[in-house]
């Protein structure tokens, strides 16, 4: 009999305060374990309106430290009301000049497992992060919970493969990528590079978006969230992309072995080959 992980992903909108978007999200949180599901990721910085499309110190504000943080202590009791392992992108304060785009893993039985800290992180038009993140310092973690192995990635780190193979490399099973990006600026990549990152990784991929406009200049959400089998296929089709939804979906993991005995990536690599990656 296979082993079926039931995974969630929630995008929401904002509501215009943190407190009535923490409270939002928890509602779908206990929604998505209404109907079964075990492992729950969120959007990108879900607490907070995306607010890289400007550069402004007062946004500081937003950023708490984790775990100790009021928001993670909420997500905590929710890991263990909900029996769900929690995925949680929040935007940390380490102290008054360091903060990171950060993911937080909260196991089913509500420990805190760690964090992953967003690798790459852009300074273009409408996405000026190098304001308000420093690069993540602790490489590519995984996390063993109730579900199996699980990653984090974070919205732009999605374009480097670099990161996407290590994930793969240390075991990963599902990899989650909660992200901010607008209709305008990457919606001709969103089914693009993750179900090929799935596919070249040989695992599944949840890929989150935000939805709405946020009252931001230049935003505009497209939503769209979705997982990608080892295949590369999208599960049971995407989300809304204007709506919010709490996506549920059934993941094979039998899969994963299946499709790693036909397309032996693994066993095809050439390490010793790769050299000029990191010596360029």
């Amino acid at each position: 009999m296979s082993r079926v992980v039931r995974a969630a992903l929630v995008q929401s909108e904002w509501t215009g305060d943190k407190e009535s978007m923490i409270d939002k999200n928890i509602g779908y949180a206990r929604d998505a374990a209404a109907h079964g599901a075990q492992v729950l990721c969120f959007q990108e910085i879900f607490s907070s309106p995306y607010f890289c499309n400007v550069q402004d110190p007062k946004h500081y504000d937003e950023a708490e430290e984790i775990p100790s943080g009021p928001t993670m202590q909420r997500m905590v009791a929710l890991a263990k009301e909900t029996e769900m392992v929690l995925v949680v992108p929040m935007y940390e304060r380490v102290d008054e000049g360091t903060f990171y785009n950060t993911a937080a893993v909260i196991d089913a039985d509500g420990t805190f497992l760690g964090i992953y800290r967003k690798t790459h992180i852009p300074q273009v038009e409408g996405f000026w992060e190098k304001f308000y993140f420093r690069p993540g310092n602790l490489g590519y973690p995984t996390f063993d919970t109730a579900v199996g192995r699980i990653g984090v990635y974070i919205c732009y780190d999605r374009h480097f493969p670099e990161g996407w193979r290590v994930l793969g490399l240390k075991g990963a099973k599902i990899v989650f990528n909660p992200s901010a990006t607008t209709r305008g600026h990457s919606r001709y990549l969103w089914e693009l590079e993750q179900p090929a990152a799935a596919v070249a990784n040989e695992y599944f991929v949840g890929a989150i978006n935000r939805v709405g406009a946020e009252g931001l200049t230049g935003t505009d959400y497209y939503g769209s969230s979705y997982f990608a089998s080892p295949r590369g296929q999208l599960i049971g089709g995407h989300a809304s992309d204007t709506d919010d939804e709490v996506l549920v979906r059934d993941l094979d993991m039998d899969l994963i072995e299946e499709v790693r005995r036909h397309w032996a990536f693994y066993r095809d690599r050439r390490p010793d080959a790769y050299g000029a990656i990191s010596d360029a």
